[in-house]
C-alpha cells in the first residue's frame, strides 16, 4: 500500500522552477515533521529540506534561498516549490513522514536539470 505519493517532477532548464508535492495517506496518524531528501546518481541520499506541524523550516546548504518547503496539514500533503534550478540539483526526489513511532518514505520522483 503507498503511504506517500509524490508528483510534480520532471526535466527542467537551468535556472527554472518546478514543485513536487506529497500527500500522505490518511492511515498514517500523528506525523510530525515531513521532509524532502535526493539521491544523485554515485551519491549519498541528502536531506534537501525538513518542516515540522509547527511550520519551522530547515533547508539545506546548497538549497537555501532557492528552495521553499512548505506544508498543508489539513490536507497531510507537503510541497517543495525549486527556484534557480542547478544540473547539480538532478536527482531523485522522495517525501519523508515521520511519527512518533515510525519513518514513511514515498517512492521518489525524478528532476532533471538539462538544457
Amino acid at each position: 500500500q503507498v503511504l506517500l505519493v509524490e508528483s510534480g517532477g520532471g526535466l527542467v532548464q537551468p535556472g527554472g522552477s518546478l514543485r513536487l508535492s506529497c500527500a500522505a495517506s490518511r492511515i498514517i496518524f500523528g506525523i510530525d515533521s515531513m521532509g524532502w531528501y535526493r539521491r544523485a546518481p554515485g551519491k549519498q541520499r541528502e536531506l534537501v529540506a525538513n518542516i515540522t506541524n509547527g511550520a519551522n523550516a530547515n533547508y539545506a546548504d546548497s538549497v537555501q534561498g532557492r528552495f521553499t518547503i512548505s506544508r498543508d496539514n489539513a490536507k497531510n500533503t507537503v510541497y517543495l516549490q525549486m527556484n534557480s534550478r542547478r544540473p547539480e540539483d538532478t536527482a531523485g526526489y522522495l517525501c519523508k513522514a515521520n511519527t512518533l513511532l515510525a519513518h514513511y518514505w514515498g517512492q521518489g520522483t525524478q528532476v532533471t536539470v538539462s538544457s
